[in-house]
C-alpha cells in the first residue's frame, strides 16, 4: 500500500450524501485519498486547505450549481481534473461543462467501473499535461491564471493580493492587450466571500450612451419608450459579486456624477422610479488612457477619479516583462496545439530573439494571435522568425545606449535594420517607413 502522502487525492461534491460515502468508500478501496463536500461553498473551503488531483461534482445543487463550480476550479487550478456527474439525458448540461473546462462527464446511473475508468483516464491525461507545462506555470498561474515571473509582474501579484483581501475599489490600468479582465477577475475569484458570487464585465464605450443609465442602473415598466416591463441593471445582477467596468474612461461625462454618487452611498435607483435599493457590489474598473491627464482637460471628474483610485493596480507592457513573452509564448502554443490536434511546437533560436526583440505594441494579445496563426498555417512541429511578419524578423533590440545622441541613435537604429534585412535596402524601407534619399543619408 503506498504512502499516504502519494495517493492521489480526490473531491467529490454532491448534496446527497449517501452518494458520497459510496463514491468515496469506493476509491478509497482502490487506494485514493478522498474528501467529499455537500455544497459548492463546502467545496472551495477545501480547495482552499488541500492539494487536490481530482475533482468530481454533481451537476445540480442547491445555490450553487457544479457549473459554476467548474468554471470558479478552471479560473484558479490550471492541474485539477474535472469529470462532471449529470442526469441521464442531460446533453446541455455535459456540452456546458465541458465548455467550462471539464475533462470528462458522465451520465447517471453509471457502474462503479466506469467512474473509476473515468478516473483513471483523467488523471493520465493530466500527468501527460504535467510533463510539457512544468518550465511555463507556477503558483501565480495556479492561483490567479495569469502567467509571469518577471519582477514587475511579481509586484503586481503582490497588489492583487493585497486587493483579494478586502472590498475596496480597484482601479486597473495597463495598454490595450495586457490582460486587464484576467486581473480583475483574480481579485474577484481569490476574495473570500464574494469569489461564489457573479462576475459581471462591462465594456462602457460598447453601450449606447441614451441607454447607459438604463444598462447600470435598471429601469421600471413604462420609464421610457421600449420599457415594456421591469428590467434590473448591472449593478443589482452583480449583488454581492464584482461589477467590472472595463475602459471606464469613456464613462459619459454626465453619467460620472451619477455613478460617483452610487460608489458614495451604495444605493440606486431605476430610470423612472424614485425609490432607493442598497446594493452591496464590488467595484473594479479598469481604463488604457491616464485619467488624471483627462481630468485636466476637463473630460474625467476629479471626484470620481479620486473614489475609483483607491488601489491602482498597473500592469506592465508586454515589452517590459523580459523572459515572461516566452513564457507566454509557449503557454499559446501548447494551448492551440492541442486544439487543432498538433504536436507540441520547438521554437527556434531566432524565433525566441525576434519575440524578445520586437516592442509588442499589440501586447499579449498580439503574441497569442501571432502564435495561434503560426501553428494553423504552418505544416511543420516548431515555430521559426521565417513565418513572423517581415517588421518582427528584422526588429532590433531596444537595449538603451545613453551615450548616444538622438541622431546618432537613429542612424544606428538604421543600419542595424540593414543589418538584419541582410543587407537589402527594400526591405530595410519596408520596414523603417522611409524614403531611399533618407535611408542613404542615415547610412553615411
Amino acid at each position: 500500500m503506498p504512502d499516504k502522502s502519494d495517493k492521489k487525492r480526490i473531491l467529490i461534491v454532491d448534496d446527497n450524501i449517501i452518494t458520497c460515502e459510496v463514491i468515496r468508500r469506493n476509491f478509497e478501496i482502490s487506494g485514493f485519498h478522498v474528501f467529499t463536500a455537500n455544497s459548492v461553498n463546502d467545496a472551495i473551503e477545501i480547495l482552499s486547505r488541500q492539494k487536490i488531483n481530482l475533482l468530481i461534482t454533481d451537476y445540480k445543487m442547491p445555490k450553487h450549481s457544479g457549473l459554476e463550480l467548474i468554471k470558479y476550479v478552471r479560473d484558479h487550478f490550471l492541474d485539477i481534473c474535472i469529470i462532471m456527474l449529470t442526469g441521464y439525458g442531460s446533453i446541455n448540461s455535459a456540452v456546458s461543462a465541458m465548455k467550462e473546462g471539464a475533462d470528462e462527464y458522465i451520465t447517471k446511473p453509471f457502474t462503479d467501473k466506469e467512474l473509476l475508468d473515468a478516473v483513471t483516464k483523467s488523471l493520465l491525461t493530466q500527468k501527460e499535461k504535467k510533463i510539457n507545462s512544468t518550465e511555463i506555470y507556477n503558483d501565480t498561474w495556479t492561483r490567479f491564471g495569469i502567467i509571469g515571473q518577471s519582477q514587475n509582474m511579481l509586484d503586481m501579484f503582490s497588489k492583487i493580493e493585497k486587493a483579494c483581501k478586502n472590498d475596496a475599489i480597484v482601479l486597473i490600468t495597463g495598454e490595450n492587450g495586457t490582460g486587464k479582465e484576467l486581473v480583475a477577475r483574480a481579485i474577484h475569484y481569490n476574495h473570500k466571500e464574494r469569489s461564489v458570487y457573479p462576475f459581471i464585465p462591462i465594456n462602457c464605450p460598447g453601450i449606447p450612451s441614451n441607454l447607459f443609465e438604463s444598462e447600470l442602473f435598471g429601469h421600471v415598466k413604462g420609464a421610457f419608450t421600449g420599457a415594456v416591463q421591469h428590467r434590473k441593471g448591472f449593478f443589482q445582477a452583480a449583488e454581492k459579486g464584482c461589477l467590472f467596468l472595463d475602459e471606464i474612461s469613456e464613462l459619459p461625462f454626465e453619467l460620472q456624477a451619477k455613478l460617483l454618487r452610487v460608489l458614495q452611498e451604495k444605493e440606486i435607483s431605476r430610470v423612472g422610479e424614485t425609490q432607493l435599493k442598497k446594493i452591496d457590489v464590488r467595484i473594479v474598473a479598469a481604463t488604457n488612457k491616464d485619467l488624471e491627464d483627462l481630468v485636466k482637460k476637463d473630460l474625467f471628474r476629479q471626484d470620481l477619479f479620486f473614489r475609483l483610485n483607491v488601489i491602482n493596480i498597473d500592469i506592465p507592457p508586454l515589452k517590459n516583462r523580459g523572459d515572461d513573452i516566452i513564457l507566454l509564448a509557449k503557454h499559446f502554443a501548447l494551448k492551440y496545439s492541442k486544439e487543432l490536434g498538433k504536436t507540441e511546437p520547438v521554437f527556434t533560436d531566432k524565433a525566441i530573439t525576434a519575440l524578445k526583440n520586437y516592442s509588442w505594441p499589440g501586447n499579449v494579445r498580439e503574441l497569442e494571435n501571432l502564435i495561434h496563426r503560426n501553428l494553423i498555417m504552418n505544416e511543420k512541429d516548431q515555430i521559426d522568425s521565417l513565418n513572423f511578419p517581415d517588421i518582427m524578423k528584422f526588429s532590433v533590440s531596444c537595449d538603451q545606449q545613453l551615450n548616444l545622441s538622438l541622431e546618432d541613435m537613429s542612424k544606428k537604429y538604421v543600419r542595424d535594420v540593414v543589418e538584419q534585412a541582410g543587407g537589402n535596402k527594400a526591405k530595410a524601407l519596408k520596414i523603417l517607413k522611409i524614403d531611399r534619399k533618407t535611408l542613404l543619408k542615415k547610412l553615411i
